[in-house]
Parts: structure tokens; C-alpha cells; sequence
């Protein structure tokens, strides 16, 4: 098992590349972007849906005023994902021009947008009016968006970075110049979508939108199936395994059939049918990954309450909440689950016996699959029963999926339990007492009050990876006169676990009266931010994107450094290293 794992470890380089790939980078922050507009259109179609269960039915005026609602947000999420895609992408574009000749995201934007419409809608005329086909503009077009991003992205760069533009005098205003500058690749853009939409339709008979989703639709069936759903949740979880964020790579590649087969589903019910799509949204929110990657809700409680290891135990206790809210790298890391052989099985095999029970239930017992999108900090139970809509199977399948996690865990849990109270058998009771008291401490004060749910899962995850080098020690002193109205910026994965760190350097600030400002966001939502900034840094999880970092803060003109393992907890627990960090770090 150690050797397998040091197999798949060497390919960490390579995995994280393709994490780092920015095609697939622009289309998880693309998405990212728009995972507002899927929940908040779901409050409508819960409350429009949900209560017929029981037999009660909105008056018409109300029912059609829900869904208005649902339709005008949910109906144009493919729009909104073309706009957004393509700004990420323009950003990662940019990271190759020099940074007084960039691409204009907002112009960028507006193409990906009008490209996308002329792709994917047919124009509907009546005697009054006419307007727009909304088929493809919502969840079955978010293949087309992406591709719309894509190429208004590569034809602006193409234009950019030759300099073939409108040029003005100097004299002009700036502003006035940028729109000039965009008018020939806008112009250029929109040229291609419209003739290759002529030459697609006359050829075809109808939209590019129709052609992709014929073209994709035995992809999104293989990867609906037993096979194609092992090999999807299997590869996340085994990534995750050897500390490589598995959603980045993952993810990108199922996005739009997550959400088309959700609304596939609910059209379905709505239509008196069957909805049997498996490969969804909510299926991977609350079923695969209940309480988190790896489906370790039940394990966290076996820490918890079962552990005979008292440092098993403390672990247990202080991950138990944030992991009931799908936040488990507390657990993973704390435990530790990553890396650690004990777990490897049931770690990468468990999620996959949920997404198969799963199935099985929608298969062969005729339950409806999940319909309705909620947040993904829901607890699982809670999310798993919701989102099937109060099915009577719902429950069942639940009860079995929870036993099935306890049985495919429980063996390996024992042997770990039976081995960690082996190695604290060698201790003695006063340096246990201390080791598992300080253990705790570190860990209830990372996960209360410190930081957002993802940074609750960063002080664990943090504390338990090596330290490649400890910051600099420096007097307060020095330390306040270098920081006073300086600006930094922590970043991470998701936009939790830098919390922890930039929460850290204000109290101590703070503490110490120094004026210094910090903040904290995901990776790929800082590029409008670094303006702002004096120093930018960046958490342990998204290290690997300190190449793309330097090249976006050249641009600005400020500095940025990343962290490693220990060296980020120590940070975010010492305001003095925290602050002395820093200072040296803005010195170089």
C-alpha cells in the first residue's frame, strides 16, 4: 500500500499542472462565479415545489410569480457563465502580455456574451414582437459558454499582442483610447460567431447549442453510469488522498452536466416522469462527499466517540462540527487522513459505494434523483433528504449509506486506533496530558471565532504538513515602523483558509497598534484586487500557483511569497512571527 501510494505521489507535479491548467481554471472560477445565481434560483423552486409533497398547491398568480423568479435566474445561467469564464480566462491571458498592452475583460466579456447568443438561440417573431429562444441559455448551454469564452479569449490575445488595433493621438483620454483599442478584435469576434452560425445552421438545420449537447450526450451517459461514476468520485477522492486538490481537476470537466442533469431532473418530476439522472450537483454535495471528501462524516464520529486513543479522541472533538458542515480538513490533515496508509481504502472506496447506492435506488427502485440545489455546507443527511424532495426512499437510502460508510471505515479506524494507542502507551501520562491539551487548544482556537468554515478546516490541515523554513524574528518595533499602512493580501483554494492567517495579522496589528490592513479571497478572484496591496500571500493548498502569482503581481509592481505546511499555522498562532513575517517578506 506505502508503495502505491509513493507511486501516485510522485505524480504530484503533473497533477498539479493540470489543476493549474488555465482552460480549466477559467471554467472552475467561471462556474465558481455563478454558483450564487443556482442557489438563490433554488430557494424559488424549493419553496414553488417542495410543498405539493404534501398535496398543497400556490395559487396560480403566486406559483407563476416563483418561477418568473426561478426562470430569470436560472434560465440565463449559461449567459452569465459566458461572461464570467471569459473574464478569468482574459485575466489568466494577460499573464502573457506585458502590462501596459492587456486585454480589456470587460469587452472581453461583452463578446463571450453576444457570441453565445447568436451560438446557441434562434429568434422567435410574432406579429407584436420578437425576442430570444431561452432553450440554450441556461444550464444545457454551459458547454456552449465555455467554448464562447474560449475563443473571444484566444481571438483578443491574438489581436492584443500584435497590436492590431485602432491607435489614437497620446492626447486622447485613456478611456476614450481602450474603446478604440477594442473595437477591432469586438468586431473580429463577433464577425466569426455570426458566420460560423450561418454556415452551422445552413449545414445542420439547427444551433451550435443543439450540435454539442448531440455531441457530449453519450459522454454525459458513459459518466452516469456504474463505471463512469466510480472513475469520476474515485479520481477525486484519490487526488485529495496525495494532498492535490481533486475538485480543481475534477470538477471543470463534469460542471455543465452537474447542472443540466439537475435541471433534467426537475423538468422530469415536473412532467410526471421518472427523473433518473444520477451525475448531479446534489448528488455530489451530499452523497458522495457527506461531510466532505472521502464521505468522513461517520468516521469523524467514530474519533469522536469510539477512539480509545486520547489523541484520536481530541481530534474527534474539535473536527466534529466543521465536518457535519462538509468542512473535513480538520480531520483529513489533523487525523491525518492524507498520506496515511491506514485510510487509503476506505477513503478513496467509500464515496463510490454511496454514488452506487445511489443509483441503485433511482435504477431499480424508481426513486426520483436529486432535483434541488442547496448550499454545500448543509449537513449531508439534511441536504441528501432536501434535495430528494422528502422521498420516502430518501430516508431509507440514507440509513443504508450511513451503515455502509460505518462498515467500510470501521476495520481501518481499529487497526489506526489500535496503533496511535500503542505509540501513546511508550508516553507518559504527563507528557500525553500536555501534548493532547495543547493539540486541542491549537485546534478549538483555529476552528472558533478565527476564520470563515474554510479556514476552520485550514488550522488543522495546516498544523499536521511540515514546515519548509520559520519566519524571521524581528523587534516590534522594526516590525511596526515597516508595516505601518502597508496592505496584505492572503489567498488560498476557496477563500476560507487565508482567513486564518489575515485574521491573525489584524488582531495582532491590532494588538500592537499598527496600522495595517489585510484581507483575505480565493485564488482567481485577486487579479482586480492586487492594485490594493502591498504583499500578497499564499496559503499552503494553493502554492503550486505561485508561478502564475509573480506574473500577475510583475503587472503591479508588488511582492508575493507563499507558504508551506507548519510555517502557516506557526504563522497564523504567533503574532509576532506573523507581523516579523511580513516585515521581512515587504523588506526584500
Amino acid at each position: 500500500m506505502e508503495q502505491l501510494i509513493a507511486i501516485i505521489e510522485k505524480g504530484q507535479p503533473f497533477f498539479n499542472a493540470i489543476a493549474r491548467n488555465k482552460y480549466l481554471k477559467a471554467i472552475r472560477d467561471g462556474f465558481f462565479s455563478v454558483i450564487p445565481i443556482i442557489i438563490f434560483s433554488s430557494i424559488f423552486c424549493l419553496v414553488a415545489s417542495v410543498p405539493n409533497i404534501w398535496g398543497f398547491y400556490w395559487p396560480d398568480d403566486i406559483n407563476n410569480a416563483l418561477w418568473k423568479c426561478y426562470n430569470y435566474s436560472m434560465g440565463i445561467l449559461a449567459i452569465a457563465c459566458a461572461a464570467t469564464t471569459a473574464k478569468h480566462f482574459a485575466d489568466a491571458q494577460n499573464r502573457d502580455l506585458p502590462k501596459n498592452n492587456q486585454i480589456n475583460f470587460i469587452s472581453c466579456m461583452c463578446a463571450a456574451i453576444i457570441g453565445f447568443l447568436l451560438l446557441s438561440s434562434d429568434t422567435i417573431a410574432t406579429d407584436a414582437a420578437s425576442g430570444f429562444n431561452t432553450t440554450y441559455l441556461g444550464s444545457k448551454g454551459l458547454l456552449t459558454a465555455f467554448i464562447a469564452a474560449f475563443v473571444t479569449g484566444i481571438i483578443y490575445k491574438f489581436f492584443i499582442k500584435r497590436n492590431i488595433t485602432v491607435k489614437m493621438p497620446e492626447q486622447v483620454p485613456p478611456n476614450i483610447s481602450q474603446t478604440f483599442k477594442d473595437i477591432i478584435p469586438f468586431s473580429v469576434c463577433i464577425t466569426v460567431f455570426w458566420v460560423f452560425d450561418i454556415v452551422f445552421r445552413a449545414a445542420f438545420g439547427f444551433c451550435f447549442a443543439q450540435g454539442v449537447i448531440q455531441v457530449f450526450q453519450p459522454l454525459f451517459t458513459a459518466a452516469d453510469g456504474y463505471i463512469g461514476l466510480a472513475v469520476i468520485y474515485g479520481a477525486m477522492s484519490l487526488f485529495w488522498f496525495v494532498g492535490v486538490h481533486g475538485p480543481s481537476i475534477v470538477e471543470p470537466a463534469i460542471a455543465a452536466a452537474l447542472v443540466a442533469n439537475m435541471t433534467d431532473n426537475l423538468a422530469a418530476f415536473q412532467a410526471g416522469q421518472h427523473a433518473s439522472a444520477v451525475l448531479t450537483q446534489g448528488a455530489q454535495y451530499f452523497v458522495v462527499c457527506m461531510g466532505g471528501t472521502g464521505a468522513t462524516l461517520v468516521l469523524v464520529f467514530m474519533f469522536c466517540f469510539l477512539a480509545k486513543s486520547q489523541e484520536m479522541r481530541a481530534v474527534g472533538k474539535a473536527a466534529i462540527v466543521p465536518v457535519c458542515f462538509a468542512v473535513n480538513e480538520p480531520l483529513l490533515f489533523a487525523a491525518p487522513i492524507v498520506l496515511n496508509p491506514v485510510f487509503f481504502v476506505p477513503f478513496v472506496f467509500a464515496p463510490i459505494a454511496n454514488i452506487w447506492i445511489l443509483k441503485i435506488f433511482i435504477d431499480f427502485l424508481g426513486m426520483n434523483g436529486f432535483m434541488y440545489t442547496l448550499p454545500w455546507t448543509v449537513p449531508g443527511p439534511i441536504g441528501t433528504i432536501m434535495g430528494l424532495g422528502f422521498q420516502p426512499l430518501a430516508f431509507v437510502m440514507l440509513a443504508i449509506i450511513l451503515v455502509v460508510d460505518f462498515a467500510l471505515y470501521y476495520p481501518f479506524f481499529r487497526a489506526y486506533d489500535a496503533q496511535k494507542c500503542a505509540e501513546e502507551a511508550e508516553i507518559s501520562q504527563e507528557e500525553l496530558d500536555a501534548k493532547n491539551a495543547e493539540k486541542a487548544a491549537k485546534l478549538n482556537d483555529a476552528f472558533q471565532g478565527k476564520a470563515d468554515a474554510k479556514s476552520v478546516a485550514a488550522g488543522a490541515a495546516a498544523e499536521a504538513v511540515k514546515s519548509d523554513a520559520p519566519a524571521a524574528a524581528t523587534t516590534e518595533a522594526t516590525a511596526a515602523s515597516d508595516l505601518n499602512g502597508k496592505r496584505v493580501l492572503v489567498l488560498c483554494q476557496g477563500g476560507g483558509t487565508s482567513g486564518l492567517l489575515a485574521n491573525a495579522l489584524a488582531k495582532a496589528a491590532k494588538e500592537r497598534g499598527i496600522d495595517l490592513e489585510t484581507a483575505a479571497e480565493a485564488y482567481g478572484n485577486h487579479v482586480d484586487m492586487l492594485p490594493d496591496f502591498d504583499l500578497v500571500v499564499l496559503a499552503p493548498q494553493a502554492a503550486s500557483y505561485l508561478a502564475d502569482l509573480q506574473k500577475d503581481c510583475e503587472r503591479v509592481g508588488n511582492k508575493c511569497v507563499a507558504c508551506r505546511g507548519k510555517q502557516y499555522i506557526e504563522l497564523s498562532q504567533n503574532g509576532d512571527k506573523s507581523l516579523a513575517f511580513v516585515s521581512e517578506q515587504l523588506s526584500k
